[in-house]
């Protein structure tokens, strides 16, 4: 019987993969893709300073390598219907940054190579149909029909996991209305746009939609956000962002980014949690997305993901039940805590009573005289950070 299972190889299920291998247990990680697969998008940009300093534990100098790839800025602006309402530079960290912006396939690029350094063995094409627990360990049975026998699994393959399904385990929650597009575009070589995190209300070269633009090694990510009656097909395909591109980086210069785009996705603001973040056998242990789903904005997911990660190796690592119920409480208290926050910034970012929409004209208004009023709009889109006493403080 192998000792642990990991199912999935996103940036989670390599996380948990690394971990357990730093607590000196063998691991092998089955994912449903092929070796050569491609994950085009961004996905997830921020890896944030508590992040890093888990990934290092896990691996001393991976935190290193990601930063030093990666792009960390020390300017934010924030705009209200194209006029500047906050705008701060940070000093250069004078230890480990903050956070370092690169897209997704570039930090599992990171991740995978140290598991392969660490000794992971990873069986590709290895689709996860049906999984049975016992009080001894779990059974795993992909869907060519080979089967896993192991101590404990830790399920990561997604929002649509298999793993979780297969257990009855549901997912409780909300889906906003309306959409945002996401897209990721290249720079331009010699007109590289200012390294700075930009949020615009109200953008007036999108007909008053907010935006924001964020830089990442190689390139930056725009989000927009969309009316709940616009159609997908109008900001959302790769032809429609042609068109609105340009107005969003124009303070730049937009010309030549519209054939610079690396990809174009759409998504809504999902907030769900697993009723459970365990079987009753306390064997498997839901992490990332298997277990929550939150929307992008706040960078919460791929960072409570890895956090999830670390804290099941060091359940799996303990080997009791107790063990893993109290991972199961303090993690799925921390996704609730995560997506009561999402909440919080989805009633600022996309208001429905009148009162908040007044609130932001008024602060927009005042913030030149009262720059509270202005570190207000610049912090609100992205929902409190701290308040979940059973994550001991922690962001995540």
């Amino acid at each position: 019987m192998i000792p642990v299972v990991v199912v999935g190889a996103g940036p989670v299920g390599l996380s948990a993969a690394l971990g357990l291998r730093a607590r000196g247990l063998p691991v092998v990680v089955l994912e449903a893709d092929p070796q050569d697969r491609e994950r085009p998008g961004s996905r997830a940009l921020f890896v944030h300073r508590e992040t890093l300093a888990l990934l290092d534990a896990m691996l001393p100098g991976l935190a290193a390598e990601i930063t030093a790839y990666g792009r960390t800025w020390q300017t934010k602006r924030t705009l209200y219907r194209g006029r500047e309402v906050y705008a701060r530079t940070f000093p250069p960290p004078s230890g480990p940054p903050p956070f370092t912006s690169l897209r997704q396939v570039d930090t599992e690029r990171f991740l995978r190579a140290a598991c392969e350094r660490a000794g992971v063995e990873f069986v590709w094409d290895a689709q996860v149909t049906d999984v049975r627990t016992t009080a001894h360990g779990v059974s795993l049975t992909c869907a060519d029909g080979r089967r896993w026998s192991c101590g404990y699994a830790v399920a990561a393959d997604g929002a649509r996991s298999a793993v979780r399904r297969g257990l009855g385990i549901a997912m409780d929650g909300v889906e906003g209305e309306g959409f945002h597009v996401v897209v990721d575009v290249a720079d331009v070589p010699g007109a590289e746009l200012p390294l700075e995190r930009v949020f615009h209300y109200e953008h007036p070269g999108v007909g008053g939609r907010s935006v924001m633009r964020v830089p990442f090694t190689g390139g930056f990510q725009v989000d927009l956000q969309c009316r709940d009656d616009d159609a997908q097909e109008e900001y959302g395909t790769e032809e429609a962002v042609r068109r609105w591109l340009p107005a969003v980086v124009g303070e730049a210069g937009g010309e030549g980014y519209g054939e610079r785009i690396l990809w174009v996705s759409t998504y809504r603001f999902l907030r769900k949690v697993a009723a459970s973040f365990t079987d009753r056998y306390g064997r498997v242990l839901l992490a990332g997305e298997a277990a929550h789903l939150f929307p992008p904005f706040g960078a919460r997911g791929m960072n409570s993901g890895v956090a999830d990660a670390a804290a099941a190796a060091d359940a799996v690592a303990t080997g009791t039940k107790e063990a893993v119920a109290r991972f199961a409480e303090v993690r799925r208290a921390a996704a609730l805590f995560n997506s009561s926050a999402a909440g919080t910034a989805l009633d600022h970012l996309r208001p429905r009573r009148r009162i908040v929409r007044v609130k932001q004209r008024a602060a927009a208004a005042l913030a030149p005289v009262l720059p509270w009023c202005g570190s207000w709009l610049e912090h609100a889109p992205y929902g409190p950070r701290h308040g979940a006493p059973a994550v001991a403080g922690r962001k995540y």
